[in-house]
């Protein structure tokens, strides 16, 4: 049984969320002023703190500044209006989460479901840390370079807390792998986690997507349908490509950040959520800002905790691992394993990856599926990438509207670009008649189509 105090000058409040906290299950005392918590305190070490901000002798936060004995506690902050400023602060104070007045009772219930020791999360941290050492993993992600290791010692800063997070970076760097580091670093763990690119969903359906929609709201609509942020409810949402959102539908996005509810499309009834957000943008956000892409006010929700992810050439010490990383993986996948031998490492280390470490990843596939061996050289490195490469196949050829040749030994990343964009073409750009013709769904053309405009 966990023991909860909470300091809360509202009697009312205070009682109510004794109540509440007696029903899952905990022991509770409440204190009006930080006098009367510390008292508290000295007579007992509680599990958790609901700590009011304003009390009548002081700011909340001042009993984090002046105390050894939350050290093993988790301190939720409850306030009326949960400012950028005062998050920042709760972060460096070591706070785990916060509650906004009125507070919403399942957030109350989700706090109290995770809570979790922060000498708990340390201690797994520090585990982490001597799995980086030994072996280059942090949770997902791979690599020891000093740049990737300024990341895990930001993910394991923030990763305990709940404030928003906001990823930037180049396209194939890693921010999705990043975002879900810090959710299985996170109280949220054993909740869903949710990843939505923004940019790959068509402007007519993203609302519907993220927020849901009830039955006969537009035509087409024969169902009830349950958003991302209910899906995510309790755990994490990933909003990759946040700046592609359509602006009317970021004031909406802003509004759950600031309140914790939303409506579903069609409904006049609001919806109590739970969720962490991190977002994740290739743009600078400024810059966003400044083009029209992102609102500001948006942008300062979302950048509580930025986390910047390096290029793979500002990284180039872990292409060696990265590589072996992927190939053993596919070894593992397709039940033959292969190795590099130090000319292809030599060769994959001299090559300036425009894709990051998405593009490495997708030349080990191609490497290991056209190596006929267990032992891999150069041989099939794409051009620009050695001195021994194995020259590329002729492109493939349009003959009429209706038919493609294809040259045997032609990649087959080539060969779908061609099919997709020959189709796309031949159905005007038509892009839900060309997911239907190619029997992939709209994610997957939109997602392809991205992946082609940045090369």
């Amino acid at each position: 049984m966990g023991h909860a105090l909470i300091v809360e000058d509202d009697p009312d409040v205070a009682e109510t969320m004794a109540a509440l906290i007696a029903a899952e299950g905990f022991t509770a005392v409440t204190a009006r002023t930080l006098k009367d918590a510390r008292r508290q305190l000295a007579t007992r070490a509680p599990d958790l703190v609901l700590l009011d901000l304003q009390l009548p002798d002081g700011q909340g936060l001042d009993l984090l500044k002046d105390t050894d004995q939350l050290a093993n506690t988790e301190v939720v902050l409850v306030t009326g209006h949960a400012s950028i400023e005062t998050s920042i602060q709760a972060l460096r104070l070591g706070v785990a989460d916060y509650l906004v007045k009125p507070f919403n009772i399942k957030q109350l219930q989700g706090i109290l479901s995770r809570l979790m020791q922060p000498s708990t999360l340390k201690a797994e941290l520090e585990d982490l840390r001597a799995e980086l050492d030994r072996t280059g993993r942090f949770g997902h992600m791979v690599g020891r370079s000093a740049p990737m290791r300024q990341v895990y010692e930001q993910i394991a800063r923030v990763a305990g807390s709940a404030v928003t997070v906001l990823i930037t970076g180049e396209s194939g760097s890693g921010k999705e792998v990043a975002a879900r580091t810090i959710h299985d670093l996170s109280r949220r763990r054993h909740q869903p986690f949710l990843a939505v690119n923004c940019g790959a969903i068509s402007p007519h359906l993203i609302e519907s997507e993220i927020f849901g929609h009830e039955k006969g709201s537009f035509t087409g609509a024969d169902r009830q349908h349950l958003g991302f942020f209910e899906r995510a409810h309790g755990g994490t949402l990933f909003l990759d490509e946040v700046t592609e959102m359509p602006p009317e539908l970021q004031v909406k996005l802003l509004r759950v950040l600031e309140t914790g509810s939303f409506m579903r499309v069609g409904s006049t009834t609001p919806v109590e959520t739970d969720v962490r957000v991190i977002a994740a943008t290739n743009r600078v956000p400024t810059e966003a800002v400044a083009s029209g892409k992102l609102r500001e006010d948006l942008m300062y929700r979302l950048d509580v905790f930025p986390i910047r992810m390096p290029s793979l050439h500002e990284r180039p010490d872990d292409i060696p691992m990265l590589a072996e990383h992927f190939l053993q993986d596919i070894g593992r996948r397709e039940g033959v394993n292969k190795r590099f031998l130090p000319t292809a490492i030599a060769a994959l280390c001299r090559h300036r990856w425009q894709g990051n470490v998405r593009d490495l990843r997708n030349a080990v596939q191609r490497i290991y599926l056209m190596a006929d061996g267990r032992d891999i050289d150069d041989e099939w490195l794409q051009p620009g990438l050695g001195a021994g490469t194995k020259a590329r196949p002729p492109t493939v050829t349009v003959d009429d509207p209706d038919t493609l040749t294809v040259r045997i030994g032609q990649p087959l990343a080539e060969i779908e670009r061609a099919v997709i964009l020959a189709t796309l073409k031949r159905f005007d750009h038509h892009k839900e008649r060309t997911a239907a013709a190619l029997g992939v769904s709209l994610k997957t053309l939109y997602n392809r189509l991205k992946e082609y405009a940045e090369k």
